[in-house]
């Protein structure tokens, strides 16, 4: 089975630098999880892997680049987009003619639609098909010529959520047979139930590379919460064990919250201590939040939080007495209600109260 060996890919758009220097490996046997914020330079990563754009660098699959390949589906599958079919086509046609163009037998064909789930709607044209629908078929493509390895950019989107659990297995098995996996996607929660190793990047350089327990270790939001009514004996105590390779803070009174330490080492300086502790948990950070506390810095495009209208100060035309009726803020408390001015005074100044008919008196 083949190694992905990606050496110094670059590439500059209009001067500006959209991939810059990245190398990296993707091993036989494992699923490589791409990941980086939108405009990082995943998808433009891809096409130079695949020779598809011109830039700088190489990349070579069992020490060979893709264009050296004559039937390159029968080494190499990938899927680079949504969609990547005739829209007149069958299903099944589609599939047929890149089969010819590789050598691969029609009966190929009719496993690769079963293996994705199309099997019943072979003879349609996939411009009916739905984006998730369209993403199978393109997984079909990529599968066709039973490839030793497997690029592909965000296959799971368009997905339901039994198609994406789908698409896990699938590729974890792939992965087992010894194929090597390189997949891109922005869903975090599955990514970390389905890759072995990650290559982050932000703003087309590497952020890191490496396993996916190494990762998210590297998070500041792994840390040990402790609750004691000893919580300055306790802090001096932890501070002058960790010497500065760490850190602990008081989140609220007699509550830590210690950064280098484990909970077992904690518990038992606090036991050699004779200092008492009522609670004392490990928090470990997730994919998601080491994802995001690393890449924080690497948007491309940032969006502002929305604030709600009658917050953002007086409107031209004077000033605003509150939000607008039946507004509820994101955490679904009420809106602080206004002042009480007491019972009213009696009717309007003018035209008095309307009676029980809708008139006036």
């Amino acid at each position: 089975m083949a190694v992905i060996e990606a050496r110094g890919l670059n590439k500059t758009y209009k001067g500006k630098t959209a991939v810059a220097n990245l190398s990296f490996d993707v091993h036989p046997g494992t699923v490589t999880g791409f990941l980086g914020p939108n405009g990082s330079g995943k998808s433009t990563t891809m096409r130079l892997m695949l020779a598809l754009d011109n830039g700088g660098g190489t990349c070579t699959f069992d020490g060979r680049p893709f264009a050296s390949y004559t039937q390159p589906m029968r080494e190499v599958g990938a899927l680079l987009e949504a969609k990547p079919f005739h829209p007149t086509r069958t299903a099944r046609n589609h599939l047929r003619m890149l089969a010819a163009a590789n050598g691969i037998p029609d009966g190929r064909v009719d496993e690769v639609l079963g293996i994705v789930g199309l099997a019943d709607v072979a003879q349609k044209h996939p411009s009916t098909f739905s984006l998730g629908m369209g993403q199978r078929l393109g997984l079909a493509a990529a599968l066709l010529g039973n490839p030793h390895t497997l690029i592909l950019d965000e296959p799971a989107n368009g997905l339901d959520p039994q198609g994406i659990r789908w698409m896990r297995d699938l590729l974890k098995a792939l992965a087992a047979e010894g194929r090597s996996i390189f997949v891109s996607s922005h869903l975090l929660s599955e990514m970390a139930l389905m890759a072995d190793e990650l290559v982050v990047i932000g703003r087309g350089r590497m952020i890191a590379n490496g396993p996916v327990a190494e990762f998210t270790n590297r998070s500041r939001g792994n840390h040990v919460t402790v609750r004691t009514p000893q919580g300055h004996d306790l802090a001096a105590l932890i501070g002058h064990r960790l010497a500065g390779q760490g850190s602990v803070q008081a989140v609220e009174p007699g509550v830590l919250q210690v950064v280098g330490l484990d909970a077992q080492a904690i518990g038992d300086l606090a036991f050699d201590n004779q200092i008492r502790i009522h609670e004392l948990a490990t928090q470990q950070a997730s994919l998601e939040d080491a994802f995001l506390e690393m890449t924080g810095g690497a948007e491309e495009y940032q969006a502002q939080t929305p604030v709600a209208p009658w917050r953002q100060g007086p409107p031209p035309g004077g000033p605003q007495q509150g939000p607008p009726p039946g507004w509820m803020p994101p955490g679904g408390a009420p809106p602080p209600a206004p002042p009480y001015a007491g019972p009213p005074q009696g009717p309007p100044a003018t035209g008095g109260w309307p009676d029980s008919r809708g008139g006036q008196p």
